[in-house]
């Protein structure tokens, strides 16, 4: 993995890609972009709506969960198939500088993205010279 932003550090769990539960639980794919002002995470998950994305902080823990339901045909008989349904999960840890009041999230043709505003401190600011 690349290296990660010194405010966002990803959570490796000892799981596969892909967890048997009650229901399969797959950790998306994420890529994680920083600039002066924001971290933002960019979470792959096909299939999932808006309506079905849940995106939680509890004190410094960043969690994404997102529902997909496999295809249903009113009134055919399923004889075969290979696209299930199941959970995404995965997990991030923020440190102080994120700006924990300001975060946003998004979905668009089902990638999450997520807006994570650096707090004062850890933005980086050009300061100017002045001539004295």
């Amino acid at each position: 993995m690349a290296e990660e932003t010194r405010a966002l550090q990803v959570r490796e769990e000892t799981r596969p890609a892909h967890v048997e539960r009650a229901r399969r639980v797959f950790a998306p794919a994420v890529d994680i972009v920083e600039t002066h002002e924001d971290i933002w995470v960019l979470a792959d998950m096909p299939g999932v709506n808006q309506d079905n994305v849940e995106v939680t902080l509890e004190k410094n823990v960043l969690t994404i969960r997102g529902r997909v339901q496999g295809p249903t045909l009113e009134g055919y008989t399923l004889d075969y198939a290979e696209y299930e349904g199941g959970d995404y999960e995965r997990t991030f840890t923020l440190t102080e500088d994120i700006d924990r009041e300001k975060i946003e999230a998004t979905m668009k043709q089902g990638v999450l993205h997520l807006r994570l505003p650096k707090a004062g401190p850890a933005r980086v600011r050009r300061i100017p010279v002045k001539a004295v």
